[in-house]
């Protein structure tokens, strides 16, 4: 009987070596630099898509004092169609303009946090994001695909893309 104890708490030794469990970040993918290396991204702080759900609903209740204060003073956006707006209140003047001709409003779809530290060390922690974007243009509803990836430091947006693809129009075939 003593026997099969020592061999049974052997055997739970040697099972509960085998069965550690990494604390490595699993890597989801590579960010490419401009030298053409490779860094690798993990899986990021899911506290930074929160932030960029708060952001995106602000956008959605025309919170323009929320947005503003979401940004950093020095925000960069890459709009869908070559649109470069730099400083929050060139933001601000934007989303107004926008706000009141053409009445955007995100339904969101999916929320992605990732993070990789670039060659100087610092860590990039970024939110990849898709939306379905319906506006209102000349009386008519327009609906377009967006893909935004927004970088987030110390809880603040300091830049953005948004990709766009336009959703055909429904037919009654």
């Amino acid at each position: 009987m003593k026997q099969i104890l020592i061999s049974l708490g052997f055997a739970l030794v040697l099972f509960s070596c085998q069965n550690t469990t990494s604390t490595a970040p699993q890597v989801i993918g590579h960010q490419m630099t401009d030298d053409g290396e490779s860094l690798d991204i993990t899986g990021g702080n899911l506290e930074n898509v929160q932030i960029w759900k708060d952001y995106v609903k602000a956008h959605n209740d025309r919170d323009l004092d929320a947005i503003k204060a979401m940004n950093v003073d020095t925000i960069k956006i890459w709009g869908p169609r070559g649109e470069y707006i730099e400083g929050t209140e060139a933001h601000i003047q934007f989303l107004s303009d926008w706000f009141a001709g053409a009445s955007p409003v995100w339904n969101s779809k999916y929320f992605l946090a990732n993070e990789y530290n670039n060659k100087k060390g610092d860590l990039m922690e970024w939110v990849t994001s898709g939306h379905e974007l319906t506006m209102t243009i000349d009386s008519s509803e327009v609906k377009v695909s967006q893909v935004h990836d927004a970088l987030i430091k110390d809880g603040k947006i300091v830049m953005f893309t948004v990709a766009e693809q336009a959703r055909p129009a429904k037919t009654d075939e």
